[in-house]
């Protein structure tokens, strides 16, 4: 299918390109920066992409080529890095700036663009700008402090990313460069759909089993669901491991939610070997790749244990996992590694199958929404793989672990009562390895304190804190402080990613 290509020059967002391109209907797919251009050709694109990237265009080590070139084959949109590039090499200027420009920023366009606002809001994350524009390009918009948006015939650059979901109408700076490309949109759930399954039967031989890791979310639970309609019925099993690490009552709730489904799924209780595992443990990378050590050991141990030949160990990893643990096309930075990417063992006696891995959790749901899976299943909050054990900083152990759930229990519960729960992509709670001074029922207390996190977004990529009603935080931290025992200070995460992450570890 023919679509637009993305050149990854590293940054943590150039996936979330792709799927804007998609969710206009555009088939879009990435290759490295260096990608040749014979197979560039190759591909016939409507248009490529140049991603925007963490380093400097005058640093002689950074990643380049030459847009000119790429030019001849197709129409260029430059997205930040992107867009320096094509200053730099066109006879304009980049220079470091002493004003750098993170998070929503003003953009002025000096004319109407596509119904956009005169002023709008736009996510920026760069420390070089623009100083001297190219004499073919015309400049549409700027900042306070640089040129943003510019244009000549065959190419579109942004000093700003629209691919973003906290960029206002970032979706019309694609829509132009589309009408420029003269393309067509032909992609849908019924061709993802398509592709996944196409994917599956290429990897896995009518021969091979698969045993899928289920964990109870909307990630795993959608993949099994693919599996099962996907491959012959002898070919999938699927094992739910409960590491102890869940929330209240979940490892009950979720079994009768596969039966209901009728997947074949058998539980394995290891609550007790993992939480052993951690004692002592404080860092975080650390408890990544102790949990991830072990569910693989784990599904080893159930392999032998049903006494059957499985080829395949298949996972609900999503493209953030991945973008944020290991420099997936381009020179991207390590954020963290995920217990399900980066934190497996070099060595494994499966082979892992990720129908979904290149998927954003929206993209699962519509997914999981054509297989019929139930609403209640695919409207979950995303619940990290590692499980409470990083949302207790510090060591992890059982008394923590109880008093976690407790308070999750306890917020949750609120923010479904108050109809708030839809209106946040993920809410939890994170206990912090301190204490304070309090005073309950005229006597001093010194006991934990916990923070409460909750943000918008649309893929997890960025998010912004959600600006909670003071009375809903009021109402939430005297339940918690009078219902659960051992916590007597909360407080609430105003921080936007950037320049955090959504979870604390």
């Amino acid at each position: 299918m023919r679509g637009f290509l993305i050149l990854d020059f590293g940054s943590q967002y150039t996936q979330v390109i792709a799927r804007r391109l998609r969710d206009l209907g555009f088939y879009s797919e990435i290759s490295s920066f260096d990608i040749s251009i014979d197979q560039i050709k190759e591909k016939n694109p409507y248009g490529i992409i140049l991603s925007g990237g963490p380093q400097s265009v005058y640093d002689p080590t950074s990643p380049s080529r030459k847009v000119a070139e790429l030019e001849k084959i197709a129409p260029l949109l430059g997205i930040c890095y992107g867009f320096q590039l094509m200053v730099h090499q066109g006879g304009g200027k980049v220079e470091s700036s002493t004003f750098r420009e993170y998070g929503r920023k003003d953009l002025n366009w000096k004319k109407s663009f596509r119904g956009c606002d005169l002023i709008q809001k736009v996510w920026m994350s760069h420390g070089d700008v623009a100083t001297l524009i190219p004499p073919s390009f015309n400049i549409l918009a700027e900042t306070s402090h640089h040129p943003a948006v510019i244009q000549s015939k065959r190419m579109l650059g942004v000093q700003f990313h629209p691919e973003v979901f906290h960029t206002e109408k970032g979706e019309e700076i694609f829509k132009e460069f589309a009408e420029m490309c003269e393309a067509h949109p032909e992609w849908d759930v019924e061709s993802m759909l398509s592709e996944i399954s196409s994917f599956v039967r290429t990897q896995v031989r009518p021969n091979e089993k698969v045993l899928c890791a289920l964990s109870g979310g909307v990630d795993s639970t959608v993949v099994a669901t693919l599996l099962h309609k996907i491959l012959k019925p002898d070919q999938l099993h699927c094992v739910f491991v409960d590491t102890g690490l869940l929330r209240e009552n979940e490892a009950e709730e979720v079994m009768k939610t596969y039966a209901a489904l009728k997947l074949p799924v058998v539980k394995v209780d290891a609550s007790e070997i993992f939480i052993n595992a951690l004692e002592g443990v404080t860092d975080p990378e650390r408890k990544r790749k102790v949990i991830g050590q072990l569910f693989i050991e784990v599904f080893d141990s159930k392999v032998k244990e049903l006494n059957l030949e499985f080829t395949w160990l298949a996972q609900g990893t999503l493209y953030p996992d991945v973008i944020e643990s290991v420099s997936v096309n381009g020179t991207s930075v390590t954020i963290k590694s995920h217990h399900n990417v980066g934190g497996l063992p070099a060595k494994m006696n499966l082979k892992v199958l990720e129908p979904v891995r290149f998927l954003f959790k929206d993209e699962v749901r519509k997914i999981g929404a054509e297989l019929e899976v139930p609403l209640p299943i695919l409207n979950r909050h995303p619940f990290p793989g590692p499980g409470l054990a990083i949302r207790i900083l510090g060591e992890v152990n059982q008394k923590k672990i109880n008093l976690m759930r407790k308070a999750d229990q306890v917020f949750i519960d609120y923010l479904k009562e108050k109809n708030l729960y839809q209106e946040i992509w993920q809410a939890f709670c994170v206990l912090l390895p301190v204490q304070s001074v309090g005073v309950q029922g005229d006597s001093r207390t010194y006991d934990a304190v916990l923070a409460l996190r909750a943000v918008t977004s649309r893929d997890g990529m960025t998010a912004d804190w959600y600006d909670f009603d003071p009375a809903h935080l009021r109402e939430v931290s005297t339940r918690i402080t009078n219902q659960v025992k051992g916590i007597n200070r909360v407080t609430y995460d105003i921080t936007s990613k950037p320049p955090a992450t959504i979870e604390w570890e």
